[in-house]
């Protein structure tokens, strides 16, 4: 199964605001492009993004800034206009699949990441990237300089400062807490609460709740859902989804709030995946072969770059 990671704002019905609809072209790149050697045609995203509310020009201004921030790289098949994944994106995307659909929560025994950095003010921007992107890697803040991490973001970090550049300046260390008490009492969920806004998440994740419970009912409770429905649901549910686990650092149950409602969060979309992602993929299909065939390439595959 393939996603997509958070590199992008967080902007945007559901937990963190208006979905942007670049956020839903990245989507569903992630999710279909990569059976295809990540390409897909112009006419299909448009007819796709149609089914989530989005017009033809937005798509077009949409995959334009995607394509100057190096995220897709434009290519023709058999004279079809189209896009294909950077084989940076193709990284990143690959990065993320595992977070999107096989979180993982620490436990208190295993131990933290930390990410300790120095950059010089002549490169203020790198500073700016390497914060915000350990932030979306569910990083919190100990001090200037120093991030932490539950242990098993370890690789996820070493592969984001080699894709942006960035090892020079940071060094990486396993660590334990150690305090007085052994670091598994109330002592570190309270640096814990200092180190990550867990009342945000805590929020963001009752919002995610009441967007989508209520649309996972009725369709649990009804006569089945159409392909071309689940596809808007599944894109949706997934956009919004994919931007909380990234904001999520998945430190153990035992150190997060009694009231916490990620697990529960986590239940619903693993219910909402397994009922939506085969019609949906049937919806997509349905769409780029209809394409396919009218324009005589149904055999097609990329095979040069515009």
């Amino acid at each position: 199964m393939n996603t997509v990671s958070a590199e992008e704002d967080d902007s945007g019905p559901g937990p963190l605001g208006k979905v942007q609809p670049r956020q839903l072209i990245v989507t569903v790149y992630g999710l279909y492009a990569r059976d295809t050697d990540g390409w897909m045609s112009v006419a299909s995203l448009i007819q796709l993004l149609a089914d989530l509310g989005v017009e033809a020009p937005t798509v077009r201004s949409c995959v334009s800034r995607l394509k100057r921030a190096g995220l897709l790289e434009a290519r023709t098949v058999s004279g079809a206009a189209g896009y294909r994944i950077s084989p940076e994106t193709e990284r990143m995307l690959r990065d993320g699949d595992p977070r999107i659909f096989a979180a993982r929560r620490a436990t208190v025994d295993e131990g933290w990441v930390l990410v300790v950095f120095s950059v010089p003010e002549s490169e203020r921007a790198r500073r700016h990237t390497l914060r915000t992107q350990l932030t979306r890697l569910g990083f919190g803040s100990v001090s200037a300089g120093v991030w932490i991490a539950p242990g098993h973001v370890h690789d996820e970090a070493e592969s984001m400062l080699a894709r942006h550049g960035l090892r020079a300046y940071a060094d990486l260390f396993r660590a334990d807490y150690l305090s007085a008490g052994g670091g598994d009492g109330g002592e570190l969920a309270t640096k814990v609460r200092s180190w990550w806004d867990t009342a945000r998440l805590q929020r963001l994740y009752v919002e995610f709740l009441a967007a989508h419970r209520p649309v996972a009912e009725r369709i649990a409770n009804g006569p089945g859902v159409a392909d071309r429905e689940a596809f808007t649901t599944y894109i949706r549910v997934l956009t919004d989804w994919r931007r909380l686990v990234y904001l999520d650092p998945g430190v153990a149950r035992e150190l997060l709030p009694a009231e916490w409602s990620g697990t529960h969060a986590s239940e619903l979309f693993d219910e909402m995946h397994a009922r939506l992602a085969g019609p949906a993929h049937r919806h997509v299909e349905r769409v780029r072969t209809g394409g396919d065939r009218a324009a005589g390439r149904l055999s097609e595959r990329p095979t040069g770059r515009s």
